[in-house]
This record gives C-alpha cells, sequence and structure tokens, in this order.
C-alpha cells in the first residue's frame, strides 16, 4: 500500500511540474510573439553602457529571456562579440547621438578591455561624443573612461590609479596541516603552478617573470592612456608611482578626468550635446535593450564562410562544458570547418590558462590537418598561456594585443601522497593487493618510490620536448632557441612579439582581416561560430539547475566564491598539465 501511495504521489508532482513548465513556456512564448517587433530607437538618444556583468567572448543565449522572463542570475554574462557589434550599430545610426559610460567595476580580462576600448575610440571617429561617469573609479573601468571626451566624476568618489598588483594564494601550510605532501614533477624553473603546493610564498624566477610581464602591460595601458588625455607617459607613471591621485578633486587636478560633478549633471551635459531641452527626458537606451535594435543583424549573403571557434576557459579531457575547452568537442568543431567547403579559412579565438596536455595535444592535431587546406589564424584574447599557446603555436599566425598573457611553454603533475591525512586525521587505514610490482600506480595513499618519481618524471619531460618541438616548428626556430623563450615563462603579448612568438599586435577583427586575405575572400565572406550554440530546447532544460546552483552558490559565498571556483577548477587537473603557472587575477 505505502509503495502504491509513494507511485501515486510520485505521479502527481511530475504532473504538476510538467503542468507549470508547460504554462511558463506557453505564457512566454505569447509575452516572446507580442514582443516580437525590432525595437525602434527614438531621435537625439544616447546609449548607455555600463559592462557591469561579465564580459565573456561571445554572447550567452538565455531562453528565460526570449521567453520574456528575467529571473536574476540567469546568463548574467555579456558577450565582446555583442558588446563591439553594439557600439558599431551606434557609430553609425542617425538616431544615436553619443555613448554614455556609465561604470564602476568591468569584469573582463585585459584582451577584452582592449577590443572594447579600441571600438570606443572608432566610435568617436564618427564626430559623436562620449561621456563618461562613475562614483568609484576602478583601475580597469578607468582605462576605458580615459577615452570620453568628458568624465564627470562624484565628488565624494575614490579613485584607484595606483598601477597593477597580483596575489597568488600558497596553500603549503594548509597541507602540511592536513598532513598531504605533493609529490611535484615539473619542466622548466619558471613553470610555478606547483608552487604554492610546497612554498610559502613566490620563488625569486616566479617573481621575476610576474613583474616583468606586470610592469609591460601596464606599462602599455599608462601610454594609452596618456594619449587620450593628452599627457605624458612620465607624468601618468609619476602620478600612479606616488599615489597622487586619491579622490576626485586630485584626479581633476592632474588631469585624469574633466569634471568633478554629479549625475544629474552629467545628465544636463549630455542633454546639450545631444539636442535635447532642458525639460525634456533623456531618451538612456540600455545596452540590453539596444542590441536587439533594427540593423544589428547580419544581412551578408556570401556563399563563402570564415570559421571563428572560440575557445575559452580550462582545457580539459572529453567533452567539457560550456565553461571550457574540451578537446573531444573542440577538435570535433576544427574537424566541422575543414570539412566544410563553404569554410575558406578559420580563426581560433582563444582565451585560455592551458590545462591537460593530452587535450591540448589532440586539438593541436586537428589544427595542423586544418593548415594543410586552408589557413588557419590565432587570435588571442585575455591570455593564450601553456596549453592556450600549445594551440595558437600549431596555426599559420598569432595575433595578440601587447597585453595578452602567453607564454608558459612548459609541463607539470601533482600526485599527492594522502597516507598521513587519511591515517592521521580520519583514522582510516589501507591496504591493497596487486598483480605486479608497480599494478597501483599512481596511488595517492602512499609516497611513491625513487624509481616510481623517475619514471613520472621522464613523462613530465617527454611531453617538454614534445611541447617544445613543436613550438619552434610552428614558430621557424631552432629548439633551442625556442627554450630560450620557454621554461614556463609567462610573457605579456608585447614581450611575446619581441621573441618571435607573437606575429602581429591586433584583435579578433585583424585575424580575421588576415585569415580573409590568405583566403583571397577579402570582400566577399561572411563569419559562422563554433562549437555551435545549444539549441533553444537544449538551454532551457539543460541549463537552468546549473545556473539556479550558481546564482544561490555565488550569494552565500560572496567573497570567497573566487576560492570555490579554484576548487572546482582543480577537479579537472587530471593527467598531465601544461597550464598558466598561477590562477592570474590583476588588479
Amino acid at each position: 500500500m505505502l509503495q502504491f501511495l509513494k507511485y501515486v504521489l510520485a505521479t502527481i508532482v511530475g504532473l504538476l511540474l510538467f503542468s507549470f513548465l508547460s504554462i511558463l513556456i506557453l505564457i512566454g512564448i505569447a509575452a516572446s510573439a507580442a514582443s516580437n517587433d525590432e525595437v525602434r530607437i527614438v531621435k537625439n538618444s544616447v546609449l548607455e553602457l555600463k559592462f557591469d556583468r561579465p564580459i565573456a567572448e561571445r554572447e550567452p543565449s538565455n531562453p528565460w529571456q526570449e521567453l520574456g522572463f528575467s529571473f536574476g542570475g540567469f546568463s548574467s554574462t555579456d558577450g565582446l562579440d555583442q558588446i563591439k557589434a553594439t557600439i558599431r550599430k551606434a557609430k553609425t545610426d542617425d538616431n544615436i547621438k553619443g555613448i554614455f559610460l556609465n561604470m564602476r567595476f568591468v569584469d573582463a580580462g585585459m584582451g577584452k578591455m582592449e577590443e572594447i576600448r579600441n571600438e570606443l575610440i572608432d566610435f568617436k571617429e564618427s564626430g559623436k561624443f562620449i561621456v563618461s561617469y562613475t562614483d568609484l573609479s576602478q583601475e580597469k573601468a578607468y582605462y576605458l573612461a580615459s577615452v570620453a571626451d568628458k568624465i564627470y566624476m562624484n565628488p565624494l568618489a575614490t579613485v584607484e590609479f595606483n598601477g597593477m598588483s597580483s596575489e597568488v594564494y600558497f596553500f603549503k601550510g594548509t597541507l602540511e596541516k592536513l598532513d598531504i605532501k605533493p609529490q611535484i614533477f615539473k619542466v622548466g624553473e619558471f613553470k610555478s603552478a606547483v608552487e604554492p603546493f610546497f612554498l610559502d610564498k613566490m620563488s625569486d624566477p616566479a617573481r621575476l617573470q610576474m613583474q616583468s610581464f606586470l610592469n609591460s602591460i601596464n606599462d602599455f595601458q599608462m601610454r594609452n592612456i596618456a594619449k587620450s588625455r593628452n599627457k605624458t607617459f612620465e607624468e601618468l607613471k609619476n602620478i600612479s608611482d606616488n599615489l597622487l591621485v586619491r579622490n576626485a578633486e586630485d584626479a581633476k587636478k592632474y588631469g585624469l578626468i574633466t569634471d568633478v560633478g554629479y549625475y544629474d549633471e552629467a545628465i544636463t551635459y549630455l542633454k546639450e550635446q545631444a539636442g535635447v531641452e532642458a525639460k525634456d527626458k533623456l531618451e538612456l537606451v540600455a545596452y540590453s535593450k539596444y542590441k536587439k535594435a533594427e540593423g544589428n543583424k547580419e544581412s551578408n549573403s556570401s556563399k563563402n564562410r570564415i570559421a571563428v571557434i572560440y575557445a575559452e576557459g580550462d582545457i580539459v579531457d572529453g567533452k567539457g562544458d560550456d565553461d571550457n575547452i574540451g578537446s573531444d568537442r573542440y577538435a570535433e568543431a576544427i574537424r566541422k570547418a575543414r570539412l566544410d567547403d563553404r569554410v575558406k579559412a578559420v580563426v581560433l579565438r582563444i582565451s585560455s590558462p592551458g590545462g591537460s596536455a593530452l587535450a591540448s595535444d589532440v586539438m593541436w592535431r586537428e589544427i595542423q590537418l586544418t593548415r594543410k587546406v586552408k589557413p588557419v589564424i590565432a587570435s588571442m584574447s585575455d591570455m593564450a598561456a601553456s596549453g592556450g599557446y600549445y594551440l595558437a603555436m600549431g596555426c599559420d599566425t598569432i595575433v595578440a594585443h601587447p597585453n595578452t598573457i602567453t607564454g608558459s611553454i612548459g609541463v607539470f603533475g601533482i600526485i599527492p601522497n594522502i597516507q598521513g591525512f587519511m591515517n592521521n586525521k580520519l583514522g582510516i587505514t589501507i591496504d591493497n593487493v596487486k598483480t605486479g610490482k608497480y599494478s597501483d600506480i599512481p596511488t595517492l595513499t602512499r609516497p611513491m618510490t625513487a624509481f616510481e618519481q623517475q619514471i613520472v618524471q621522464q613523462q613530465i619531460d617527454q611531453i617538454y620536448d614534445v611541447f617544445t618541438k613543436k613550438a619552434a616548428q610552428g614558430r621557424g626556430m631552432t629548439q633551442d632557441k625556442l627554450k630560450e623563450y620557454a621554461s614556463g615563462r609567462v610573457w605579456s603579448g608585447a614581450e611575446a612579439k619581441e621573441r618571435n612568438l607573437v606575429d602581429v599586435f591586433g584583435g579578433l577583427d585583424k585575424a580575421i582581416e588576415i585569415a580573409a586575405a590568405k583566403a583571397n575572400i577579402t570582400d566577399d565572406y561572411r563569419l559562422t561560430e563554433l562549437p555551435a550554440r545549444k539549441s533553444f530546447l537544449e538551454e532551457l532544460v539543460g541549463d537552468t539547475g546549473k545556473q539556479v546552483k550558481e546564482s544561490y552558490v555565488k550569494a552565500e559565498l560572496g567573497e570567497l566564491y573566487p576560492l570555490y571556483n579554484m576548487y572546482k577548477k582543480v577537479e579537472h587537473l587530471q593527467g598531465i598539465q601544461t597550464r598558466m603557472p598561477y590562477n592570474l587575477s590583476v588588479e
């Protein structure tokens, strides 16, 4: 009887859930149909850009939004591709008189920021204005705001203009308390990804490389700001190094901004520039609305295609998911582009700190096969380091920004010995039976012998030799010469270009331009994106649970969420790794 009631209850609950979801979808479809008309922009409007959400390489699809719903935490990411397309549309839209940058923080890597900034500079060439306002100036946000014609800052605003820094977390003390002994294998004195597990501070090589590429990136961005604000590089360096700007009045005194003022004062100025009467309302068009405006859709009907393959995230074995680069999924995407006769060239857009050596090599092979039949161009975004560079080095041409993080040509592996933790902390003992002397390699529950460690290190050395040999072939230099720039060392894009690890400075558009030229289709092509996006139903059914979980975890953990995210990434650290030396966050 109880079993029967259980089945009845389960059936009722299932029917209720099905009915609820069906009602949501029907209402959403009706709402979507009702709002299916193109967004219309009135005269004398101003496009408002906030950049208050994380920026990914391409715009994510949001099935709930398409159904007419808006749930907090879902698809809380903007796409660089859509941001650039929206700014370009605004440039030629007679109804848009200018752009209003209303920013506090910008959650984007340095490569993405560079492309947005360059797009804003290009927008100004139309003769239209850019006005910025902030009441809290983060350094990244100011880097974008520095291109504005007029920069307003709240009188009580705090200002961050003191250069770049990056922190590295070390877990040696934690592991000692847990009685876990990391067994480390690596090649390259700069391959410092393993250092947090056996050191309590940076080694000298790790500090040297970080200081070098941070200085390179900081100097590059400082020169760009100096050009925009009509200052000298030396002036800005002095301001930054000596912390001369701490508030809005300081910022105006030293020429970083034009006005100390409130939001309403910025709006008043915008009205004047847009030709709107003081008594009338200014039409501020949000990015989320304007990106749907008429004219933002591609109308090119060319049969020729350039495939843009977006590879963003950690490199992992297998299929992976939307947050990483699964070798099976991306090898299939590269293969699809190769076998499609309509695709005349391929651009591999890379934003990755690296990951699995095996996965990197699987995709590298597909790149080599594709190069034999059509051009393959690498476009480095925020970073293309270690495994990310493994992908790029196999392409015909490598395009990067001067502030892209790249290199890190090295290999490492970690096998923790958790015997002490199990025995002393949990009271668990382990015994085993095996058919051969080394049948339990690799094992986590006992220390490795010297011979076993030698075997693993030989595997690491072999992969490093393959990595550097293939990189040398791809870059047209000897392996010995390539090794001078390897050893796991991280470079800025500017440093990498000086060492022939990068060919050309530029963004995705530059890479596409090179691909079109090499394929002889300069004026006759359209873009196709890979891997293919999920269908509406896949997005609706498949990702909702994941998004709900993520939004709750973020809300609960707050500032601790990045540490949780680091822990989740450790789950993918299987096999030998070609990865960035650390989880890098530059502030």
